[in-house]
C-alpha cells in the first residue's frame, strides 16, 4: 500500500478505532496488568476469545446507529418503557462516574511519577481539561483528536517488545486456552470480559454513528435513515481494525506483566502505579515510561467516551437536545449531564475512594448492566421495521447472542466467585 493509500486508509476510520481504543482506558490496563501478573502467559489467549465477541457487539451498536439515523436509547425506546431506560440511564451514568475517577487516578498517578507533583493536582487538571475540550471542541475536531491519541496505546507493544520475549512459548500459550484452576483465577476471566465488553461503549459507537452523518450534513432522521451496502461494508472495516487493536494492547498489556511481575513473583499489584513502580527495577525505566505515557494517553481518549455514552443515554431517554457538535447553550441538559459525571470522577478522587473498590463496584454494575442492553440491542436489531430493511445479518445475531450468555454467566459468577 503506498502513501496515498496509508492516508485514505486512515481518514476511512472514525468512530470504530476510536471506541476500540477507548476500551484501553487506565481501568482496563489495570484490570489486563493484574491479569498477567496473577496468571501469567496463561491468560493471553482470553485477547483472541473476545475480538469476534466485541467486533460482533460494536458491528451490530454501529448499524444501529447507522441505519435508524438515532442513538441507542432512541432505538431501544421503539420497544422498551421509558421507566426501563431510566434506570438504565441512571444506572450508566453511575458506573462511567466511578470509571472516570478510576481512570483519572490513574493518570494523575502515572504523572506523579513522571514529575513528583502531587497527584491530587494532575486529578483536577485533567478532569477541567478534559471537561472543557469535550464541551468546546466540534465534533470532528474531537473525533480527529481522539483517533490520534489511539497511536498512544503502541507504547505498550513496545513495552513488551523491549523485553525480547520467547515468540514460540508465547504463541503456544496464546493459542491454547488454559483455565483457571482457582476461584481468584475465575475472576479474573470474569473481570477481563466485563472490561472488553462495557456498556459505555454501546452508547458511544452508536451515538457516534449518528454525529459522523450529521457532520456530512444529514441533520434530520429522515435524512440519515438507511445505510448503503458500502458505508457498512466500510463502518464494518473500521470496527474490525478497533477492535482488533483493542484486544491487541490488551494481549501486550498481560504479556508484558506476565514477563516481568508474574515471573518474578509479584502476582498481587492492586493499581497501576504500583505496575509501573514494579516493571522499573525488572525491565528498566523505558518500560516504566512507555507504560506510564500510555496511561495518560488512553485516559485523554476514554473519559470523554466515558462522560460522553451517560451524556447521550440520558439525552435520547428524555428526548434533550444532543450533540457534541452543538453549542452548550442550545444542548444544555446534554453537556450538563456529562460535566456532572465529570465532576462525580473528580469528586470521588479527592474524596480518597479506594480505586480498586472503585473499579469492584464498576465492574459489578456493568456486569449486570451489559447482558441486558445486549439482550435489548439484539431484539431491536433484528426489527425489519425499526431497522429500515437492512437488520443485522444472522451470523451476527448468533455471535451477538453467544456474548449475551457469555455476559449473563459472568454476571452470575462474579457474585458466585
Amino acid at each position: 500500500m503506498n502513501l496515498r493509500g496509508v492516508r485514505n486508509f486512515w481518514r476511512a476510520l472514525g468512530p470504530g478505532i476510536i471506541t476500540g481504543a477507548a476500551d484501553d482506558d487506565p481501568s482496563g490496563i489495570a484490570t489486563y496488568s493484574i491479569a498477567g501478573a496473577q496468571l501469567g502467559t496463561s491468560v493471553l489467549w482470553t485477547s483472541l476469545a473476545t475480538w469476534p465477541l466485541m467486533t460482533a457487539v460494536q458491528s451490530m451498536c454501529a448499524r444501529l446507529g447507522m441505519v435508524t439515523g438515532r442513538g441507542l436509547a432512541s432505538t431501544l425506546r421503539a420497544k422498551f418503557p421509558r421507566e426501563v431506560l431510566s434506570t438504565v440511564a441512571v444506572t450508566l451514568f453511575l458506573a462511567n462516574t466511578i470509571n472516570i475517577g478510576a481512570d483519572l487516578a490513574g493518570m494523575a498517578d502515572a504523572m506523579e511519577l513522571l514529575t513528583k507533583v502531587p497527584s491530587q493536582v494532575w486529578v483536577l487538571a485533567f478532569g477541567l481539561f478534559i471537561t472543557w475540550a469535550t464541551v468546546h471542541l466540534r465534533y470532528l475536531v474531537l473525533a480527529q483528536t481522539l483517533k490520534w491519541l489511539a497511536l498512544v496505546l503502541f507504547a505498550y507493544v513496545l513495552t513488551a517488545v523491549h523485553l525480547h520475549p520467547d515468540w514460540g512459548s508465547i504463541s503456544r500459550e496464546a493459542f491454547t486456552p488454559t483455565l483457571p484452576q482457582t476461584r481468584a483465577g475465575w475472576a479474573t476471566i470474569v473481570a477481563i470480559l466485563g472490561t472488553t465488553i462495557s456498556p459505555y461503549l454501546f452508547f458511544w459507537q452508536t451515538s457516534e454513528e449518528v454525529e459522523e452523518e450529521k457532520s456530512m450534513g444529514r441533520r434530520t432522521v429522515s435524512e440519515r435513515r438507511g445505510a448503503s451496502t458500502t458505508e457498512i461494508a466500510n463502518r464494518k472495516i473500521d470496527v474490525g481494525v478497533g477492535t482488533f487493536f483493542s484486544n491487541l494492547v490488551m494481549f501486550f498489556i498481560m504479556l508484558t506483566t506476565a514477563l516481568t511481575l508474574h515471573s518474578h513473583g509479584i502476582t498481587a499489584p492492586q493499581t497501576s502505579r504500583e505496575v509501573a513502580l514494579a516493571l522499573r527495577p525488572l525491565a528498566g525505566r523505558f518500560a516504566t515510561l512507555l507504560y506510564t505515557v500510555g496511561l495518560i494517553g488512553t485516559g485523554m481518549l476514554a473519559i470523554p467516551t466515558l462522560a460522553g455514552s451517560a451524556a447521550y443515554a440520558f439525552a435520547e431517554t428524555f428526548r434533550w437536545r444532543e450533540g457534541i457538535d452543538e453549542r452548550f447553550r442550545k444542548a444544555r441538559r446534554f453537556y450538563v449531564v456529562l460535566s456532572l459525571a465529570m465532576v462525580g470522577g473528580i469528586a470521588m478522587d479527592f474524596a480518597k475512594l479506594n480505586p480498586v473498590k472503585a473499579l469492584y463496584w464498576s465492574a459489578v454494575i456493568n456486569g449486570l448492566l451489559a447482558p441486558i442492553l445486549l439482550l435489548g440491542i439484539l431484539i431491536v436489531a433484528s426489527d425489519r421495521r425499526i431497522m429500515a430493511g437492512q437488520p443485522s445479518s444472522l451470523l451476527g445475531r448468533l455471535v451477538v447472542g453467544v456474548t449475551t450468555v457469555a455476559m449473563f454467566t459472568a454476571a452470575v459468577a462474579m457474585f458466585v466467585l
